[in-house]
């Protein structure tokens, strides 16, 4: 009998053999990632009818897409959460097609707190904040060098004008609503360019029963090997060969690489020969963003049942700044906290009691020292992923409209390809980027067969 390794050296082989009688086989293809991107392009090339192999580092499939089961009657996801704007979006007809529920979140239903937790006007405090926001960012177009946002919002007439109150509020809203939505920080962000993406229309909606079971659909009946790290992909005279860390090799006509763009420049897979001057190029100017979450669940409801988000002007900029509220959409007591950039990755330092300590004396800021500890917690740690080594992809200094696209699309005269939410110059940072990153570098390859 052939063990596992004999058997693949031998599936190798059949690869190189003519086709007998004269017909065509069917086109082996590698996916390298088995999140939304790589699931995307094999599921339809499989359904083409093309021989597809999905090879994944991590134990389960989804990659970013990552519900945990910690609390067994409580779906958490720790990595991507919502549709974001469910009208037309391709991750929409994959949540209808699980029949997935789904709830709505609205920053409609919002409150700002101040440091000593008074609730203020969040309408009129965010209008002055994009005020000044706008005035420092419109004196960047006198310029033709690309700075990063922290630069060029302190290094503008508006920022040095106002007093100090003023830069407070104004520093919580680039953190709020550009640090927390592109996962990148202020000073590594491209001021010029960080909003260079498209949205698509209606609610953001979240997952109660968590995110993962709505892409389990694509992987039924893919050929999917989990735990398999792989660490090389050469072209050859035959098409491309994979190197697993296991030391197994396996050959296919094509490779689509849909790994984070964190593992890309982190130089985890070797390719020979060199990326196009283009790609490596832009794997190095974008940046890998970090976002994380620390879940906490209480006994009961201690907040407004009323509101989806909680902000916080605390005395530290960045830090415990925004809370998500589950129990609108979920109608359990648990407040979900996002620290994104900088203060992320210090955060990041701390062991999970110690985090979970650091969240509760931010609640007792807000809500008086009476505020209860959670009973149960769950935190991120994205940077020290060895699987994505961060959240997701931002345009950082130095990034242009033509950035992402050559970060996608083919190299090696079509035997290699790039796929997922890096790749997507509309939609990078979401998952509906991810797949129609995939499907489009499916598309082109089935073209090209």
């Amino acid at each position: 009998m052939l063990n596992r390794r004999q058997t693949l050296a031998a599936l190798a082989a059949l690869c190189l053999m003519p086709p007998r009688g004269g017909a065509t086989p069917p086109q082996r293809v590698i996916v390298i990632g088995a999140g939304i991107a790589g699931l995307g392009a094999a599921r339809m090339l499989a359904d083409a009818g093309l021989a597809v192999t999905v090879l994944e580092s991590r134990a389960r499939i989804g990659g970013r897409i990552w519900t945990s089961s910690a609390w067994p009657d409580l779906p958490v996801d720790l990595g991507a959460s919502w549709i974001h704007g469910v009208e037309g979006n391709p991750v929409t007809a994959l949540a209808d097609a699980a029949g997935a529920r789904r709830a709505c979140t609205s920053y409609d239903a919002s409150m700002l707190l101040g440091p000593d937790g008074r609730k203020l006007d969040i309408d009129s405090a965010y209008a002055r904040a994009e005020q000044l926001f706008e005035a420092a960012r419109a004196e960047l177009e006198e310029t033709t060098t690309d700075l990063s946002l922290a630069a060029a919002i302190e290094g503008s007439g508006t920022w040095q004008r106002s007093p100090a109150r003023q830069h407070r509020l104004l520093r919580h809203y680039v953190n709020s609503m550009i640090e927390q939505e592109y996962a990148g920080d202020w000073r590594e962000v491209s001021a010029r360019h960080f909003d260079l993406d498209e949205v698509f229309p209606g609610d953001d909606e979240l997952f109660p029963d968590g995110f993962s079971p709505v892409i389990e659909p694509l992987a039924r009946g893919l050929d999917i090997r989990t735990g398999q790290r792989v660490t090389a992909v050469e072209l050859i005279a035959a098409g491309v060969r994979v190197s697993l860390h296991s030391g197994e090799r396996l050959l296919a006509d094509r490779a689509i690489v849909t790994v984070p763009l964190g593992t890309l420049r982190a130089g985890d897979i070797r390719f020979s020969p060199a990326l196009a001057p283009a790609r490596q190029k832009a794997i190095d100017t974008l940046g890998m963003g970090l976002l994380n979450k620390c879940w906490l669940r209480f006994d009961r409801v201690l907040w407004s049942p009323k509101v989806d988000w909680i902000e916080w002007l605390g005395p530290r900029d960045g830090y415990w700044c925004q809370w998500l509220s589950l129990t609108r959409a979920t109608q359990q007591p648990v407040l979900q906290a996002f620290n994104a950039g900088a203060q992320a990755k210090d955060l990041e330092s701390l062991d999970d009691e110690a985090t979970v300590a650091s969240a509760h004396d931010a609640l007792r800021s807000m809500f008086g020292n009476r505020f209860p500890a959670p009973r149960a917690a769950q935190v991120t740690r994205w940077s020290r992923d060895e699987h994505a080594w961060g959240s997701y992809s931002f345009n950082a200094v130095g990034t242009t409209p033509a950035t992402r696209a050559a970060l996608a699309g083919a190299d090696w005269d079509g035997a290699l390809q790039f796929a997922g939410e890096a790749c997507s110059s509309e939609y990078f940072g979401t998952t509906h980027g991810a797949l129609l990153s995939g499907r489009d570098c499916a598309a082109r390859l089935l073209k090209s067969a």
